[in-house]
């Protein structure tokens, strides 16, 4: 009877021993996967931050956007008025005035192609940024083309 009261104590032990090391090794694992965890979250911080630093920079884009395209309406709403004056007939005039008209034309056409430069990205040249007076502007898109051009 001794030795199974050792016995069962041993096994006990035994049990005991086994139990205690398997607890360690669950808890090797949690600390494992703590960590990872912790990580994960760090990461995920970082990554909100950056969407959040990207959307502020598409807004301020946006935004920059809008005016340029609020610019570019009004300048086309300016060069439509300049074409749709009543009693004016645009073709009369050309074939009575052909060198003035071509003139005309060849200057509004390089304006049009400046204001789509500038539009595209183009640095503005100190000329253009130092307009004032409406002879010294781009007529085709003075919004954009000349920024301290302030019409009267």
């Amino acid at each position: 009877m001794r030795i199974y009261i050792i016995g069962l104590i041993i096994l006990a032990l035994l049990g005991s021993v086994g139990y205690v090391l398997k607890l360690q090794r669950d808890n090797a694992i949690l600390k494992d996967n703590a960590v990872k965890l912790e990580t994960a979250v760090a990461e995920q911080k970082a990554i909100i931050t950056k969407q959040k630093e990207d959307f502020e920079e598409i807004l301020a884009a946006n935004k920059k956007m809008n005016e340029l395209v609020s610019n570019l309406k009004k300048d086309l709403d300016d060069l439509d008025n300049r074409f749709n004056k009543d009693g004016r007939d645009f073709g009369k005039v050309a074939l009575e005035k052909t060198g003035a008209i071509e003139r005309i034309i060849n200057k509004g056409s390089d304006n049009a192609s400046r204001c789509i430069e500038i539009a595209s990205g183009a640095e503005l040249t100190e000329e253009e940024i130092n307009a004032t007076k409406k002879s010294e502007i781009n007529r085709e898109c003075p919004g954009i083309a000349n920024p301290n051009y302030v019409p009267y």
